[in-house]
């Protein structure tokens, strides 16, 4: 079911009053919910070594973060300001799982600099880390022996990971530059709504264990079955049995120590599945038009939500706010103000007749949904909001504005170089006009020209 039911229901009523005050568009949150979530993925893995690494991509803004290590979640990172982020959570060290990919010496370092647990993606970034991990992963890439999905795409394809033939000697070289505990991860797949492919993850995942005891004498502290734990973003759609997963999950890992007498613990790194249904869109009709189709213009955009344009067959549900089925319905197209024709929410989708000053909810926007916006055409990133537990309705990331924030990297220290004759010399010359400002360091006027 879209949007979680319990949050729609605390929401709406109250809906146009939050509308009135903060303006929209926005992206609103649930704290309930998503606590609940964290509850609920805890507990189906209860009585297991089970540890959950929320996905930081998904959502990454601080009070959420701050409130699911709160419940006890390590940070899921891949960039040196997730790990920032992660760090402001008051994560450190082995709450912090650090998976990167074509991954800098930098990015390296500051994991280690935190003693985060370094998923390491290829071969030859062994080479790039500036000290040994406290504990050291590889991604593994099955290649032909599984199908992956449409997100993520088939594994011969990926990008992600180390091949079977590699494995061996990624961990004798992390072993040789002195790294003693290890790891092992591998995502096969995105929005999962059935059990099945990530246990087989898990199976898969725990043989390669065996495998790399026995020919290298290594001990798997852990196996990481990565994300991809899904959410029913269009109506009718399954819920993932999250209890099933669990007890599926402590089947083959009892059956693993019986045949082996080794138990390593089992990660996850959810986002989708804690934060994506309890997120909404809130956006207003803004317009009415009439072409070779029916449209709705809203004062939202695929900036603010770039999913629906960039994935195939990607679906967010849409409702009308106060809707009591008493207006005729139509098929329209929803659009934001992109010169872009993707730039929609809904593509003939029979939806109420929609009149301008409308407020809209796009569902299931709590992951994959703002942290993935941009600002083409100069479109600025919207607000985000949190309904905490007791009713009222909190700030957690102002809009974004045109001079302090998209202009704000055309205000800069002029710094031209002019190239030498080759032996590594030359000049530097001041006066770039992007960077100049006048007197009091107050920024110019954006194309402005060179002072007399």
């Amino acid at each position: 079911m879209p949007m979680s039911e319990d949050f729609a229901r605390r929401l709406e009523p109250r809906l146009p009053e939050i509308a009135e005050h903060f303006g929209t568009p926005f992206h609103i949150y649930d704290e309930q919910g998503i606590v609940a979530s964290a509850e609920r993925l805890n507990a189906a893995f209860g009585g297991l070594p089970f540890h959950e690494f929320f996905a930081v991509k998904a959502l990454p803004n601080l009070t959420i973060t701050r409130l699911l290590r709160e419940q006890g979640l390590g940070m899921e990172c891949s960039s040196i300001a997730e790990l920032e982020l992660a760090a402001d959570s008051y994560a450190r060290g082995e709450e912090i799982f650090f998976t990167s990919n074509n991954t800098t010496r930098e990015e390296f370092a500051a994991a280690l600099s935190l003693g985060a647990i370094v998923n390491v993606d290829d071969v030859t970034l062994i080479d790039k880390l500036s000290g040994v991990p406290a504990v050291c992963s590889f991604r593994f890439n099955p290649g032909p022996e599984r199908l992956g999905d449409k997100l993520i795409g088939s594994p011969v394809e990926a990008k992600f990971g180390v091949r079977r033939d590699q494995l061996g000697e990624a961990y004798a070289r992390a072993r040789d530059v002195g790294a003693e505990r290890f790891g092992l991860h591998a995502m096969i797949a995105s929005n999962v709504l059935t059990v099945q492919p990530l246990l087989a993850t898990i199976a898969m995942l725990l043989a390669l264990e065996d495998t790399l005891h026995r020919e290298l004498g290594i001990e798997l502290e852990f196996v990481n079955a990565g994300g991809g734990l899904g959410i029913p973003y269009r109506p009718g759609e399954q819920v993932l049995d999250v209890h099933a997963l669990g007890l599926g999950a402590g089947q083959l890992l009892r059956e693993h120590e019986q045949r082996t007498g080794r138990l390593p613990k089992l990660f996850l790194e959810s986002g989708r599945y804690i934060t994506g249904p309890h997120g909404a869109l809130v956006t207003r009709v803004i317009n009415r038009m009439s072409k070779w189709r029916e449209y709705a213009g809203v004062d939202a955009g695929i900036a603010a939500l770039l999913r629906p344009a960039m994935y195939a067959d990607a679906y967010h549900h849409l409702t009308l706010c106060g809707d009591r089925g008493e207006r005729p319905t139509q098929k329209l197209d929803v659009v934001g103000s992109l010169c872009e024709n993707n730039d929609k929410f809904a593509i003939q989708r029979e939806l109420p007749q929609l009149r301008v000053g409308d407020l809209l909810l796009v569902h299931d926007t709590g992951a994959h949904s703002l942290a993935m916006g941009f600002n083409y055409n100069g479109r600025l990133k919207p607000q985000e909001l949190l309904l905490r537990r007791d009713g009222s309705v909190e700030l957690i990331r102002r809009a974004e504005e045109v001079r302090r924030d998209y202009f704000a990297t055309l205000q800069f220290e002029p710094d031209v170089f002019v190239p030498g004759d080759g032996a590594g010399t030359g000049t530097v010359a001041g006066g770039g006009a992007g960077g100049r400002r006048p007197a009091g360091g107050a920024a110019e006027p954006v194309g402005a020209g060179k002072a007399a």
